[in-house]
């Protein structure tokens, strides 16, 4: 599985993906595997009230990653409640991001599995 950003002609990068560009409007045409690259922490947040299946405390993190001409941002939950902003981090793939048997949508309706930032 690839953390993937998107790239329009015009350069624009964005995560998640989009149908059009939400700055140009152009057809999103090029993928950008973040999966192997590293991001900084610029800020995280922790959730005591999780949905149903969902670890509690949450702590969640939008980091940014740096690309040749560009940046993204994308948010995510870190593998440790040791995370500051600033902090260097790395996605690590998981198998499952929630509990499939915790939520209220049958386990065979959707993905469970996801990324998580890890501090480097």
């Amino acid at each position: 599985m690839s953390l993937n950003a998107h790239r329009c002609p015009n350069s624009h990068v964005t995560y998640p993906g989009h149908t059009r560009c939400p700055e140009c409007g152009e057809k999103q045409v090029e993928t950008v595997d973040l999966s192997d690259r590293t991001a900084e922490v610029v800020t995280w947040t922790k959730s005591t009230a999780t949905p149903p299946g969902v670890r509690e405390p949450n702590t969640l993190a939008i980091v940014e990653f740096e690309l040749d001409d560009d940046s993204v941002r994308a948010l995510g939950g870190a593998t440790t409640d040791e995370i500051e902003t600033g902090d260097t981090v790395e996605p690590v793939y998981v198998d499952e991001v929630r509990d499939p048997d915790a939520g209220i949508r049958e386990p065979e309706s959707q993905e469970w599995d996801g990324y998580r930032f890890e501090p480097v």
